[in-house]
């Protein structure tokens, strides 16, 4: 299922929306300020981002600018119908389209499912301090310099780049391998598999500064 992130401090609207947008089968997240949104892509993925571009605390814009820069995300504007100068802004910063409030709710489905599709036919490139991996190329880098990677060892590392600061258990990690791949790995294999991952991504792989373990719990990208 899709995760949604609405950024949005119209209390009514977020309400009508969440109940909408879960009914037709999306996760939906909610927050309403520009620091607790990117708190929120940094710790977790999300597959499109609805912003409005009044907020409670920051703006529209200088989010849409943090966002992009992290990690490339759909985003769509939502705007006040009558200012056409905020969309035509929006549109040239690059947003990947708008609606205005008030919106009929099927009409922002059809808008999601477009932007959505468009972004299925792109790579997506994620970021992890000054490690990157693209989606389409299955190409990683680390300081700009290429990282070879079995593909089980990219499968990992991609699974953590999208669950960044989260806490991953085995079994977590073992159920998303089966989901990627179809392929029944062995807790032992996962094992070897997280030694050569960091033997190729961590400067020093007995003290690792990316993928850390936590004893007993599992692994965490990142503090």
């Amino acid at each position: 299922m899709k995760k949604i992130l609405l950024v949005e401090d119209d209390i009514d609207i977020v309400k009508h929306l969440i109940s909408f947008l879960e009914n037709e089968g999306f996760f939906v997240y909610h927050t309403d300020g520009q620091t607790k949104a990117m708190d929120m892509i940094e710790n977790q993925y999300f597959d499109l981002i609805l912003l409005d571009l009044s907020l409670k605390e920051g703006h529209g814009f200088s989010l849409y600018h943090q966002i992009k820069s992290y990690q490339d995300i759909p985003i769509i504007f939502l705007t006040a119908s009558n200012d056409e100068y905020s969309v035509v802004t929006g549109l040239n910063l690059g947003a990947d389209d708008y609606i205005s409030k008030p919106f009929r709710p099927r009409e922002l489905l059809s808008r999601i499912s477009n932007v959505l599709k468009r972004y299925q036919r792109q790579n997506i490139v994620f970021k992890y301090q000054d490690i990157k991996l693209n989606t389409l190329t299955g190409q990683v880098l680390k300081n700009n310099q290429e990282i070879i990677l079995s593909a089980l060892e990219y499968k990992l590392l991609l699974i953590f780049i999208s669950h960044p600061h989260q806490l991953l258990s085995r079994d977590f990690l073992l159920d998303e391998i089966w989901n990627i791949t179809g392929e029944d790995v062995t807790d032992n294999t996962l094992s070897v598999y997280m030694k050569r991952l960091r033997q190729k991504i961590e400067d020093d792989p007995k003290n690792p500064c990316y993928i850390k373990t936590l004893r007993g719990l599992g692994y965490k990208l990142g503090d």
